[in-house]
This record gives structure tokens, C-alpha cells and sequence, in this order.
């Protein structure tokens, strides 16, 4: 299935079992996560990292005390870890295996450049400096696995550490959150009832709605394009079908990420969240890390795994068009949009060209409608669907990202005084940008529809969504500017 005006195929058949192909490529059935379900035991010449990995976590699978446990990791890696990039060379053709190649190295990666930082932590220590060198054992495969599978040479959120990070306990009973298991931890996630797993598996479980969603984006945009030849009416109503099901799959989501309240519980996510830090803006990592072998010796510096990076509430911005503010803020978000798989990468920039050119918007929201055209009475409650559904698709982005905050707040802001979230952010600032670049959105079309009042008025529905609007904008505010003013930041 192509994008309208594009050559980008939306895949309906994942082709599970070809290996030529990356494992994540966007489908109407799957959505954003992987092809497949991720390959969880290593090849054959890699049973030292496997056996490495699986000693690796704080408590490991057996319950006895693993490497991270007493800052052994670094110096096992130093001892007993060749250099198997050749062996990566083996495997370049089957690009699922390279994912799961990459996601266990940046996975060794990360846990010894943070190792130090950890250590510190569970003395109740600041952070202090991490490693600022990755040894050539690491440093070549993971950037080798990296170019070849599509990601930057460190962990991210969907090839390494949540979408491609889950087995299935039994395969028949398929992703159900109660059959979810990680195949890689730094804590205590090898135990599913531990926070470190549920805060893993509860955004797995929610990208498992991505796929209705992406049918829904698909069936909107195609709409638009009227390929079929519809009538007007035909056209408005499968358009409206099709955000019908954007919204129905965004409620879906929202609904399962309510639920990391209490599969993840937020004086636990502290201790965890040391180890998906990244390099980029963050005090362990003043001058970078050195890459052994690689880049002429010179620093790099990369974002860490962070669930900005997921793909869906992108998704929503490039299809509904909403406007961030010309902000120092948004450009990190923009930054942020480098660190997922290419595939996912290049569906966004299209979806984004195409709901531009097909002036999708301007078709949704009909401004002018009632002015230019003698609409007929299921013509014009047609349009007040429209309408609806943009402003409810909106409400979902909305919830989304008002729960993002209220998680911000209280696993991060009233736990730690570190001032940056692990991909680099300012932990006070960053998301109420985007969150109330979506409230003013609202406002704005809420006015321009008419959406309150008189003949064009869109119902209590909306009315409620738009009076929750206000009360959580003024919210917002108070609380931005009560977190600046306590840790001496600028609300800008």
C-alpha cells in the first residue's frame, strides 16, 4: 500500500520470515513495532556476549546478583570480551539478526559507560562521570551492527531497549501483556512484575494499537487522493472513517499507557534509568565518549533511549499538522526524530509531504464551507464530523502528552535533581513545549470552526474536551513555573 503521492510502501503482509528486509518496516498490521517478534538467543559464535548479557543485570534470571550488582561489568568486559566484528560480517544480509546484533551490544555499551555512574547512585552518590571510552571490543561491532541495521552506534528505544527487547512466554497465546517477557535488563527486569519490565512492556503493549492507527492515517490520507473516484459525500465519509479509527486506536493507547501507574511505579524508575542515559547534554559525558578504534579517536555524542523516540505521537503531528513553536525546544524534537529505524524515519517525512500537499486540514476543518456551498443537511453534519474528529484526534495527542507530564512530575521531578531526561532534554521545560503547542492548536481551531456556538456548533463533547483544555493549560503553567522557579531554570 503506497502513501498518496509517494513511492513509500506502507507494508500490509510483514514477510516475517524475510531476512533482507529491516526488521522494522511500517504495516497496517503491526504498526511500528518489529516485522517479527525480536530474535531473542544470539547466533552460535556470539555465546560470550549472550553469556555476558545474561550475567550482566543487578539480579539476574536465576535471582542471584549479577555483574552490575557490584560494578564488576566493566573489568569482565576489559578480561573476557573479543573483538567479534568480523563475526557481525557473517550476518550482514540477515538484517533481524544485525537488529538483535545491535541491540545487545549498545545494551554492553551503555551498562559500561554508566557502571560508574550506577555504582555512585545506590551509595545515594550524584551521578558523577561515566566511562568516556568505549573499549574496540565494543565500540567496532556496535557501530559495524549500527550502520548496518539502520540506528545510531547507541541504545535506542525501538532497536535496542523496548521494541525489539520482548519474548513471548508462550507463542501461541501471542502479545498479550501478561505473556510479555524482556530478553535484556540492567535491574531487576528479568522478574516481570518488577518496574524495570513494566515500564518496558506497558510501551510495548501500547505501540501494539499502532497498527489500526496507521491503517487509520492510510485510510484518511487515500481519501483525500480519491483515486476510487468517490462522489463528495463518499469522500468526506470515508475520510471521517478513517479518522475514526486514528482516534479509536490513539484512545487505545492512552488507555494502556494509564496503566504505568502500577506496573511501573516511580521511586523505582530512578534506580533503573541510570543505565539509558545517553551522551548528549549530560554531565557524565562532558567531553564525549571515545569510541575506540573509530573516528579518528575523536568524541562522539549520542541521545539516549528515551520513549520520544516512539513513532505514533510523530505520526499524529506530521498528519494533523500541528505548528511547534520556533523554540530551542523544538529543536531538540526535531533532533529527536534521527534516533528511530529509517524505515519509520522516512514514513513520517511522507506522511507529513502528503498531508500538506493534500491540504488535509484545510479538508477536515471545511472553514469556509457553509459560506461557499449550499450544503445539503447530512452534507453539512458531514463536516461537523470532521470537525469532531479532528479536534478528538487533537484531545487524544492532548492526553498523551499531559500524561507524558504528569509521569515527568512524579518519576522524575520529585525524585531526582538531575536536570536533563535521559535523552538529553531539560526535564522541566521540554515536553510542556510541545504539550502546550497542542492546547493553543486546539484553541485556535475551536475558534476558527465556530465549535461553541451557534449553527456550526460541535456539540457537549467537544465543549468538554475544550473547557478541559483551559483548566489544564492554566495547570500547566503554575506547575512549569513552580519546578523553574524551585531548580533555578528559566521557564524558556
Amino acid at each position: 500500500m503506497l502513501i498518496p503521492k509517494s513511492s513509500f510502501e506502507v507494508l500490509e503482509d510483514t514477510k516475517p520470515n524475510d531476512v533482507s528486509l529491516p526488521a522494522f518496516m511500517v504495516s497496517t498490521s503491526r504498526g511500528f513495532l518489529a516485522r517479527m517478534n525480536p530474535i531473542v538467543v544470539l547466533p552460535p559464535e556470539f555465546e560470550v556476549v549472550e553469556k555476558l548479557l545474561q550475567a550482566m543485570p543487578v539480579l539476574t534470571l536465576s535471582g542471584e546478583p549479577g555483574l552490575l550488582a557490584n560494578g564488576q561489568l566493566g573489568d569482565t568486559v576489559l578480561q573476557d570480551l573479543p573483538d567479534l566484528t568480523d563475526e557481525v560480517e557473517k550476518y550482514r544480509d540477515n538484517l533481524p539478526i544485525m537488529n538483535a546484533l545491535y541491540r545487545d551490544y549498545s545494551f554492553l555499551a551503555s551498562a559500561f559507560l554508566l557502571e560508574p555512574c550506577h555504582m555512585r547512585f545506590i551509595k545515594g552518590e550524584p551521578y558523577g562521570l561515566g566511562r568516556s571510552f568505549l573499549p574496540a571490543q565494543l565500540s567496532r561491532p556496535i557501530v559495524r551492527c549500527a550502520e548496518l541495521a539502520g540506528f545510531k552506534p547507541f541504545m535506542e528505544y525501538a532497536g535496542s531497549y523496548a521494541l525489539f527487547n520482548y519474548r513471548l512466554q508462550d507463542p501461541e497465546a501471542g502479545l498479550e501483556y501478561s505473556n510479555l517477557r524482556l530478553i535484556r535488563a540492567f535491574e531487576h527486569g528479568l522478574d516481570p512484575t518488577s518496574s524495570e519490565a513494566g515500564f518496558v512492556l506497558v510501551h510495548i503493549d501500547m505501540v501494539k494499537n499502532s497498527g489500526p492507527l496507521v491503517h487509520g492515517t492510510m485510510a484518511a490520507l487515500k481519501a483525500l487522493e480519491n483515486a476510487d473516484g468517490l462522489s463528495p459525500r463518499q469522500q468526506r465519509q470515508a475520510f471521517n472513517e478513517g479518522m475514526r479509527s486514528v482516534v479509536g486506536a490513539m484512545q487505545k493507547v492512552n488507555n494502556v499507557m494509564e496503566t504505568m501507574w502500577m506496573k511501573s511505579k516511580p521511586r523505582s524508575y530512578t534506580s533503573f534509568r541510570t543505565f539509558i542515559f545517553g551522551i548528549t547534554s549530560q554531565s557524565m559525558f562532558p567531553d564525549g565518549v571515545v569510541y575506540e578504534g573509530i573516528n579518528e579517536g575523536k568524541p562522539m555524542s549520542f541521545r539516549g533511549e528515551s520513549g520520544a523516540n516512539d513513532t505514533m505521537i510523530p505520526l499524529m503531528d506530521n498528519l494533523l499538522q500541528v505548528q511547534m513553536p520556533d523554540t530551542p525546544l523544538t529543536e531538540i524534537l526535531k533532533d529527536f526524530r534521527d534516533y528511530r529505524p529509517s524505515n519509520h524515519r522516512q514514513f513520517l517525512g511522507e506522511v507529513k509531504k502528503c498531508s500538506e500537499d493534500l491540504g488535509v486540514k484545510d479538508f477536515a476543518l471545511s472553514i469556509d464551507v457553509e459560506r461557499t456551498s449550499s450544503l445539503e443537511a447530512e452534507d453539512l453534519e458531514s463536516v461537523k464530523e470532521s470537525r469532531r474528529l479532528w479536534l478528538q484526534a487533537l484531545n487524544q495527542v492532548r492526553d498523551f502528552r499531559w500524561r507524558h507530564w504528569c509521569f515527568a512530575r512524579e518519576y522524575i521531578l520529585k525524585q531526582t535533581s538531575h536536570p536533563t531526561a535521559t535523552g538529553g532534554s531539560p526535564i522541566v521545560t521540554w515536553l510542556p513545549n510541545q504539550l502546550q503547542a497542542v492546547m493553543e492548536e486546539m484553541k485556535e481551531i475551536s475558534d476558527s470552526v465556530g465549535a461553541l456556538n451557534g449553527s456550526t456548533d460541535l456539540g457537549a463533547g467537544c465543549r468538554d474536551i475544550m473547557d478541559l483544555v483551559e483548566r489544564q493549560s492554566q495547570t500547566l503553567n503554575k506547575e512549569v513555573e513552580k519546578y523553574c522557579l524551585e531548580r533555578g531554570v528559566g521557564v524558556n
